[in-house]
């Protein structure tokens, strides 16, 4: 029994000095420090850098397989060679402030052949905001005149509503420049105010729109030409944008419980996989189980996709109909995620999406 207890003894010893011995030929990186804060700096005194030096304190080579920054923002830099034991190394962090004022908090990953496997550094600071130059305040150019954008966005507008967003603009240029517009659609009214600008004036577009005289629903764009001094100068299109809903909230709770309600019997479609130049259709069926006339105003598809609109746009109450989508994946591959946007006067499900989904093969090459 006392031969069998020393025999275990000895394994054990012998075990554990195996296990040292490993752990001894381990890489091991330390460093310095894992934190850098910047402290305060302006953001007009560009990029700032700091390096995190570390030390090979195992019996192995250390081998940095590469760094992972938290954001594009972060640039790194760092030792490409084996580090031998005892030897320095470092992880350089590089952070550009450019139109990123205030407080920041960034990591960056190191992942290596020692142990820890990965480091995480982190680097922090407060970003002193420069001062905004004509440029960045009106980033949008037009001959002589500068805007705060290109696009007028109204978002969502009830049918029936007017509403007005103003664009502010400047005269960066040394002379008078008056401003009009062309192509503008009916419903649309737009004015430059004031119309003529002096030398580094400043003033706006009074963009006004009625959606009540847009045939139209859902989401719908117009685009219009700013002329300078009756001009039309290069990149002078303004783009309006809005997505116009019907305005439901004067019905009364009676008005309500009789409306038309759109049931589909399936949303989504998934085609499976299928090759190029190919297609794959779908009957997406549905029903007006309301009480009331269900009116289909617009059925709008994104790209690849074709839709064939039901025999008829009202759907008496307990009327059944469909209509068909068609897919087709001319050169596309990959996974295809497609929509049908289906606008009708369900109060409850004015806006329904239905989906196209599936796999597009690749041709196979020699």
């Amino acid at each position: 029994m006392k031969r069998m207890i020393n025999s275990v003894m000895v394994l054990l010893i012998f075990l554990m000095g195996v296990n040292l011995n490993a752990q001894q030929r381990n890489a091991t990186i330390a460093f310095d420090k894992t934190n850098h804060d910047f402290g305060k700096f302006k953001e007009a005194d560009g990029k700032v850098s700091h390096e995190f030096v570390f030390t090979n304190t195992g019996s192995e080579p250390i081998i940095i397989n590469r760094v992972a920054a938290s954001c594009g923002c972060t640039a790194t830099s760092w030792t490409k060679e084996p580090i031998v034991p005892g030897g320095k190394g470092y992880v350089k962090a590089e952070y550009n402030p450019r139109n990123r004022p205030g407080r920041f908090n960034k990591t960056v990953t190191v992942f290596t052949n020692a142990e820890p496997r990965t480091v995480i550094l982190r680097i922090m600071g407060d970003v002193i905001p420069r001062e905004k130059t004509v440029e960045d305040i009106y980033p949008y150019q037009i001959g002589g005149m500068r805007f705060k954008s290109n696009h007028i966005a109204f978002v969502k507008i009830k049918k029936g509503q007017q509403k007005t967003v103003l664009l502010g603009m400047i005269n960066n240029s040394n002379e008078k420049i008056t401003l009009s517009f062309s192509q503008v659609p009916s419903h649309l009214k737009v004015k430059a105010s004031p119309e003529t600008l002096k030398p580094k004036g400043k003033g706006f577009i009074e963009t006004t729109y009625d959606a009540g005289k847009k045939n139209d629903w859902g989401f719908v764009i117009d685009r219009l030409q700013i002329l300078l001094n009756d001009k039309a100068e290069k990149n002078n299109r303004l783009t309006v944008s809005a997505t116009i809903e019907e305005d439901f909230s004067g019905l009364t709770r009676e008005e309500l419980e009789n409306a038309p309600k759109a049931e589909f019997e399936s949303k989504t479609f998934n085609f499976g996989t299928m090759k190029q130049k190919s297609s794959a259709s779908y009957e997406f069926v549905f029903k007006n189980t309301g009480k009331s006339d269900l009116i289909i105003r617009k059925i709008k598809s994104t790209c690849g996709c074709t839709v064939v609109n039901p025999k008829e746009t009202v759907i008496k109450p307990g009327q059944t109909s469909s209509l068909k989508a068609i897919f087709n994946s001319g050169t596309r591959r990959g996974r295809q995620n497609k929509t049908v946007t289906v606008i009708t006067n369900d109060p409850k499900n004015s806006m329904i999406l239905l989906r196209l989904t599936g796999e597009v093969e690749a041709p196979k090459t020699n």
